[in-house]
Order: structure tokens, then sequence, then C-alpha cells
């Protein structure tokens, strides 16, 4: 499995002090103290960024935005493993480099995770208090969500018509090994106690170009930041933010099997649920993983067998082709998930997050005799989510040996300061390590860099599968300065 992925999560920040209310003023403050940074002052180019553009064939009103060199430098910090951390809305986020597969993006996303977690202790440190706390989650609890997004190159070939129709089910059924987990129930849906999924109730339509009101199923954004005509990005906005590693590696794992399928033609389930957005509801809040989902040819079907029935297409479409090692690790993991979920869910408390939160809870429950109305029961839910290790419920679980993980310490710390081999993220990652001070700029699809003759040359990177180690590693051989790389470029 080698496809370009890169994952984009919204840290929710609260603040003790009334002191300090507005969340866009302290997304800002805590991003100011990220450690580690190349190059403080490195802008971010916005040349190629268009939100406006949908994949239906039209473009909705609205102007990209353009910050000012001053705000831009506020906004945006460019991390040394070529990722990204700034301030979205009123949000913190972090963006992974483009990774190659799966296993990358679990130890990038924990990358930043550490990252976020330094910088809120600077900034905790700076005022002599812990006065900030920031949560990897997707709701407040007070009726508002925040967005973990993920990102999937695939082919133009594959009509956006025939790739929704498939996900939408798909999408559906996933929260079963893929959800958060979420105490109670918002934005005016049917009440509950626990269920699967964070975003569930904020899903509201199934298209859509918004991401933070109307809230679809399948997001319309049409931004590749590659060739437009080749490729086009798969902008994922119903996915929860998890702790898990084995969570987050299934969500994009079998996700990246489905493009796989789509974009080589094979033979995928055709399910049409009756209701998609009324189905993710349902599903979210079945925590026996059995409840009846109506179809549109009046039948009634189960996230279970949904599925089961795309992991049995996967295997059929990868029975006559060369596995590589994740692929293999991705259907392995998904097939023995699926069964321990039919025979007991709680079995999984060491791979699933809504599991381990559950279990976790119900615990807490039976020692203090209270129910899941108590507050102090909301209060372990967000704790679940703080991003801090010493505090944080999920890292505490992790210390001691009751959650499964696929990464390690150093391969974390690796993550944080080299950037993925096989993207072109690389050649981003090592102009910064080269030439730091240089780097006036960056997005993904370019490089701004200060020559000697203090003009600023524009380096494009319009194919995410070049400026990878083995294409450019040559280049940064016995050089120097920028000018002897531009000059290696031009020749």
């Amino acid at each position: 499995m080698q496809r370009i992925l890169g994952t984009e999560t919204e840290f929710g920040i609260i603040a003790r002090s009334p002191h300090h209310s507005d969340p866009v003023d302290n997304s800002l403050r805590l991003i100011k103290h990220c450690p580690r940074l190349p190059n403080p002052n490195a802008l971010w180019d916005y040349e190629n960024e268009n939100p406006f553009l949908d994949a239906r064939g039209f473009q909705v009103e609205g102007e990209p935005e353009r910050p000012g060199v001053r705000y831009n430098r506020q906004l945006n910090k460019i991390l040394p493993n070529a990722g990204r951390l700034y301030v979205d809305g009123a949000h913190p986020e972090y963006s992974t480099p483009e990774c190659s597969n799966p296993r990358e993006i679990v130890a990038y996303e924990r990358a930043g995770d550490t990252f976020v977690a330094e910088c809120l202790a600077s900034l905790n440190a700076s005022l002599e208090e812990d006065e900030f706390l920031v949560y990897r989650n997707n709701s407040d609890g007070k009726g508002n969500s925040f967005g973990y997004h993920e990102n999937y190159l695939i082919s133009r070939k594959v009509s956006f018509e025939h790739i929704g129709k498939v996900l939408l089910p798909f999408f559906a059924s996933r929260p079963i090994f893929c959800g958060a987990g979420k105490v109670g129930a918002e934005n005016g849906t049917e009440p509950t106690s626990y269920q699967l999924s964070q975003r569930a109730d904020f899903l509201e339509c199934l298209y859509d170009l918004n991401t933070m009101v109307n809230r679809p199923i399948i997001n319309t954004r049409d931004e590749p930041h590659t060739q437009q005509a080749q490729f086009r990005r798969l902008h994922v906005i119903v996915g929860d933010a998890n702790m898990c590693e084995v969570s987050t590696f299934l969500k994009v794992g079998t996700t990246a099997i489905i493009m796989d399928m789509l974009e080589n033609q094979g033979v995928l389930p055709q399910i049409e649920l009756a209701d998609p957005v009324k189905a993710v509801k349902q599903v979210s809040r079945d925590l026996t993983i059995k409840a009846s989902l109506s179809l549109q040819n009046g039948r009634h079907t189960t996230a279970l067998t949904i599925q089961r029935e795309f992991l049995n297409a996967a295997h059929e479409f990868y029975r006559t082709r060369a596995l590589s090692p994740i692929t293999k690790e991705v259907l392995i993991r998904w097939e023995s998930v699926l069964e321990q979920l039919d025979q007991d869910p709680t079995a999984l408390n060491r791979e699933i997050d809504w599991v381990a939160k559950r279990a976790l809870i119900e615990s807490y429950m039976d020692r203090k005799h209270c129910s899941w109305d108590d507050s102090r029961i909301a209060m372990i839910d967000l704790q679940y989510h703080d991003i801090q290790p010493a505090k944080g419920l999920y890292y505490t679980l992790e210390r001691t040996g009751k959650i499964e993980r696929l990464t390690h310490d150093e391969e974390i710390q690796q993550a944080m300061h080299t950037p993925p081999r096989e993207t072109r993220a690389f050649f981003r990652g090592a102009c910064l390590q080269r030439f730091p001070q240089q780097v006036y700029g960056m997005s993904w699809t370019s490089v701004l860099l200060e020559a000697g003759d203090t003009t600023i040359k524009r380096i494009p990177l319009m194919d995410p599968y070049r400026g990878t180690q083995s294409l450019t590693e040559e280049l940064f051989q016995d050089i120097d300065s920028v000018d002897q790389l531009l000059s290696r470029l031009t020749s």
C-alpha cells in the first residue's frame, strides 16, 4: 500500500480564567510557544489553495484566505517533520506531513500530539500556573464540534459520484471500530447515555462543501494540492480524533484499501442505506453492534454486516495481487476486530477507543455508585482526551499496559524531527534541516527559498510522489548553500 495520506487534527483549548475568553487568541498563544521550530518566521504559502472549489463541478462564492505577512507568521508554524501547526478558526490544528501508508499516519499523529503537549507545557510555564487545557477530541460538551480530517489522494478518473455512493455505507458503519466514544448527546439529537462516535450527532446531510455548519457525510471540497487534472484529494470529515493507535490504523488503513479498490476497478459492495444520516446516529448509539439499518430496497442490515461485505470484497480484490506487509496487517486487523465485535465488543478494550473509554467509565461508576448523568462522568469523558501525558486518562491506561501500541517512543521522537521518506515531504524537510534561515515560506506544493541575491525563489512540488528521499538525496550531498541547490535543480 502506497498512497498519499494525511490527517488534520483540531484541538479543543480551554482557559480556566475568564480573562482568557477568546479562543482565537488562546490558540495563537499556544502555537507561539512551539519549541524546536527550524525557522519561527517562515510563512505559509497560500498560492495554490482554494477551498471553494466543489467536486460536483462548481465554485461557491468566497475568497481564499490570504493573511498579511505578520499575521501569517502568527497563524502558522512549519515543523521540522514538514508538517504544519496553525490556527484554523478558533482552534489550534496540526497537519501531518504527507505520509505513504497508515502505519506512518499513526506515528506522525503521535508526533503532532507531542508538539501540542510541549506547546501547552511551555505556555503554562510562562504563566507560572496551569491556566490552559488542551484536548484531542471533537466536542466541548456544550453543542460545539471541532474536526478531525483525513485526506486520501485518488485518481481523478474515478468519478466523485461513484466515490460517494460507495463511501456512504462504509462511513456510516465505520465507527464500530474507530469511534472515540462519547457520553451523552448533542446538537438536538436523540438522548443517550453513551455512544460510539463524537462526530455522529453533528452530521446533518449527505454531501456539502461546509465543514463547520450543515456538516455532511461526504465533504465535496476539491482542493487536491497537486495536479488538478490528474488527482483529487478526498477530504473526509466524518471521523473522530482517536487516541488508540489501533483505531487510527484501522480507520485510515481500511479507507485507504477502499481507495485502492476504487482506483483499480475492484468489485465493491452495492449497499444503499434508506437514510444514511439517520444510520450514522443509529450506529453510534448501538453498543451491541447489532442494530437494524434500513436499506433502500426495503431490506435491513447491520453495521457489522456492511463492514464484513467490504472486508470480503477487499480479500477478493487482493487475492490475485501482491500484498504489501502494511496491507496484509490492515486486512488481518480488520477481520479480527470485526470477529471480536460480533462475539464480545468489551474484549476490545485494549484496541478500540469507545470500548476502552466505556470500560474506564463503568469501572468508576461501579466504585462510586453513580450514574451516566453524574457530572463526574462527563469530566472523565473529557479527561480521557487530555493531551498532557501526565494527566490524560488515555495515557494512564497506556502507561499501565492496558492499551495496545503500534509505535514506540523513539519512533514518535523520530517522526517529530524527520519527514516521511516516500513523499515530497522529504524534500521540504531536507530544506528545513539544511537551510532553516533561508526558508522564507512553504506549503504542500512549494518551498520558498531566499537566494544569495536576496530574491525569493519558489521551488514547485506539485507531484506528491516526487521529492522523496531516493529521488532527491543526491541533490543535498556536499552542498552548503541555497544557491548551490538551485543550481543543481536548474541544471
